[in-house]
């Protein structure tokens, strides 16, 4: 089938190791467009997080942050939203620190760390463009989570937190590994193998019209349910094993290859 809408992972894919958009990326959006394919992006990141792109990208299509779990026009207004149960945010939070990860959780439009000066918090700060709000606790706020958040430069220690999260509450929520050093936690069908259905099912596509583009074990599941997974050349081994294609990497413009040279030949 042709390709009728691609959908991107952002940090990795769509944006450089410095996290900045290129020129090239954003004339290879421009020409999916003029090829009458529709752009979509989805995201560990916050809906907040992911506003920069709407309007050098011209965005038109829905944002799926939080891998999913919230779902945004382009002006950041939610169309719909998963969250973690209520009963589970306490344990999912004891079982990542018991791995001796630092722990966020992002609540609404809200983003809570306990240690400001802990693993990535700058880094996360300077990605997503604005402040995390600091507390003591995270008591009374277990309700509406929409993602929690373990965090670590123990990649071992952050991949072993992701795999007991998975045994230990896998029915109920999805824990995955956005980046080597975060392990992300979200309701069940906040995955982007569901953001992938999700489009089919708005613009009345069938999947195998999708192209899919990511870089980290998260983005697998996109693949799955897509007619065309690339893989990005900084994947590791697994993730480029799963898809039909592998581009370069984020640092050498692998999404606009990856547009140029497997999807726009395949438009409608």
């Amino acid at each position: 089938m042709s390709i009728k809408l691609v959908l991107a992972d952002v940090d990795g894919t769509l944006v450089t190791p410095d996290k900045v958009l290129t020129e090239r990326t954003i004339a290879a959006v421009a020409r999916l467009g003029e090829a009458g394919i529709r752009f979509a992006v989805t995201s560990g990141r916050p809906p907040r997080g992911m506003a920069m792109l709407v309007d050098p990208l011209h965005l038109t299509t829905p944002i799926a942050a939080f891998n999913g779990g919230v779902i945004a026009d382009g002006d950041l207004e939610v169309i719909e939203q998963r969250v973690i149960p209520q009963e589970l945010v306490g344990p999912i939070i004891e079982e990542l620190a018991s791995h001796e990860l630092g722990v966020w959780l992002y609540r609404g439009a809200d983003w809570y760390v306990q240690d400001p000066k802990g693993p990535h918090v700058d880094r996360e700060t300077a990605t997503v463009k604005f402040d995390p709000t600091v507390v003591e606790s995270y008591a009374g706020l277990e309700s509406g989570v929409a993602k929690l958040v373990g965090v670590s430069d123990d990649h071992d220690a952050v991949a072993a937190a992701a795999a007991a999260a998975h045994d230990r509450f896998g029915d109920d929520v999805s824990a995955s590994c956005s980046q080597p050093y975060y392990v992300d936690v979200t309701h069940p069908d906040a995955n982007k193998g569901f953001v992938a259905r999700w489009l089919a099912s708005r613009y009345k596509l069938s999947t195998d019209e999708i192209a899919t583009i990511g870089d980290m074990p998260n983005d697998v599941l996109m693949f799955a349910h897509s007619g065309l997974g690339i893989a990005m050349g900084n994947a590791g081994p697994e993730v480029q094993r799963a898809a039909r294609r592998v581009t370069t990497s984020n640092a050498q413009e692998g999404f606009a290859v990856a547009v140029e040279r497997f999807i726009l030949p395949q438009a409608g």
